[in-house]
């Protein structure tokens, strides 16, 4: 394992290039994202009980992801041999097979530039750390659990529909929010911005500063 120190990227931060070896191939990461949404996500270690539930909910849902022009690429830095195998055992086990790319981080070079390791968890393995990272190469939100606690693919999901749409509608979203839901209007930064939305008509108005509307 490579001595570096681990870095933490943070959101805003454009998300460090690299290229590593996969169970898809030599991949050159930002040359693959190709203009893609992006959630990568790393896993303790290959043939462990939390991950294997992990990796095939998202290989199961694989397909609501793509939907939303998203790719998914995971990471351990345990081998490529490993990794295959893993695989191969839980087509077996689980009865489903990962369509996404699979790192092989051993040198650990990929891991400490996204800071996914936490001595303070293992100094051995990653911690189950995810990164969303929109078609500019930028990291739009970040999400670290510990080794003992999965991910809910469902809140994972639902982030990128919020990320996706804050953008695309120039909104933001509230708590619990869920397509369909209503988004927040963003606040007014002058004064005839105020006036303006005060004159807003079929919005929910709580307040100048806190307005609703459906999309």
């Amino acid at each position: 394992m490579s001595d570096a120190p681990t870095t933490m990227p943070r959101i805003g931060d454009v998300a460090p290039d690299f290229t590593a070896p996969t169970t898809h191939g030599d991949l050159a990461f930002h040359a693959w994202k190709a203009g893609k949404w992006t959630i990568m996500f790393s896993h303790p270690a290959d043939f462990t009980p939390v991950c294997s539930t992990e990796l095939t909910e998202f290989a199961r849902r694989a397909d609501e992801f793509s939907a939303l022009d998203c790719q998914l690429i995971g990471l351990s830095i345990d081998s490529i041999h490993s990794h295959l195998a893993w695989i191969e055992n839980l087509k077996q086990i689980m009865g489903v097979a990962l369509p996404y790319p699979m790192i092989a981080d051993l040198t650990t070079d990929v891991a400490r530039k996204y800071g996914m390791i936490h001595p303070g968890e293992s100094a051995t393995v990653t911690v189950r750390a995810l990164f969303f990272i929109d078609p500019k190469n930028t990291i739009r939100a970040i999400i670290y659990y510990p080794l003992n606690v999965g991910r809910n693919v469902d809140e994972v999901k639902r982030t990128l529909q919020a990320l996706q749409t804050a953008d695309g509608k120039g909104v933001a979203c509230p708590v619990n929010w869920t397509p369909g839901d209503k988004v927040i209007v963003p606040p007014p930064k002058t004064v005839a911005q105020v006036a303006e939305r005060n004159a807003l008509q079929g919005v929910e108005r709580l307040d100048f500063y806190l307005v609703k509307k459906d999309l």
